[in-house]
């Protein structure tokens, strides 16, 4: 996959921390490392819904401006802290195909739907460093008592099928507190 199809996103996190790429580069379920590291963790759902897509997403999944696709938005928290905000979009004519379980995930991660089912196929990471004049920032930021300038993400096509979801991680300062 080329950059093109995620403009600008890198397939490299480049002037992130060592610290920092440890996290975005992780090809494992983040679910899975954030539980292990807390005593108490949890998902909680923000937002799950049709809405439009972000401008750097349409492209990805072959939507049209205006077209309505289903997004849902979640935290992970560790304790009572977000580290996490997840992000992702499905094309709303592969809601009642393979992926219809997505609807009714209620507080439980996508993770653990995309790492246990072997069919599903992942594309390599694309990484970004969001600011404000991303979308995504001020949800992931939402929750935050201090915003800083910048956010990491990364993002990869997750495909069942055929039919793919396009998911985006946004890695939030308190993630790099956890050992």
């Amino acid at each position: 996959m080329n950059s093109a199809r995620f403009p600008g996103w890198y397939p490299a996190p480049i002037n992130a921390s060592s610290q920092t790429r440890k996290w975005l580069q992780n090809s494992g379920s983040l679910t899975l490392q954030i539980q292990e590291r807390c005593n108490n963790f949890r998902v909680e759902p923000v937002f799950q819904s049709y809405a439009v897509a972000c401008n750097d997403e349409l492209t990805v999944l072959k939507l049209r401006p205006g077209e309505l696709a289903h997004v849902r938005e979640i935290y992970l928290y560790c304790d009572k802290t977000p580290v996490l905000f997840a992000h992702s979009v499905l094309a709303k004519k592969n809601l009642l195909g393979p992926w219809c379980g997505i609807s009714k995930l209620g507080n439980k991660s996508l993770g653990t739907m995309l790492f246990t089912n072997p069919v599903i196929k992942r594309t390599p990471f694309k990484f970004r460093e969001l600011n404000s004049a991303h979308p995504l920032f001020y949800k992931a930021c939402k929750n935050m008592q201090i915003v800083p300038n910048t956010l990491w993400a990364r993002r990869s096509l997750f495909s069942l099928y055929g039919k793919p979801i396009l998911v985006t991680e946004v890695f939030l300062p308190s993630i790099l507190e956890l050992i």
